[in-house]
């Protein structure tokens, strides 16, 4: 389980929105977010990057 979702919705930023700052499809963040595709490592820090968090805080710790 992944809190993508979690940090999305606190920075205020829509699927499409996160997508586009990450260059990936709306699709993907999707998928990421109900923990359908397992991001590259690559995908990740960008993910994190664009919420202001730390990949600890994103994926692993609740």
């Amino acid at each position: 389980m992944n809190r993508v979702k979690e940090f999305r919705k606190v920075a205020g930023l829509t699927q499409y929105q996160l997508a586009k700052q990450v260059a990936v499809a709306r699709q993907t963040i999707n998928l990421v977010e109900n923990d359908k595709y397992n991001p590259s490592l690559d995908l990740c820090i960008r993910l994190a990057k664009a919420l202001n968090t730390d990949l600890n805080h994103l994926f692993w710790e609740e």
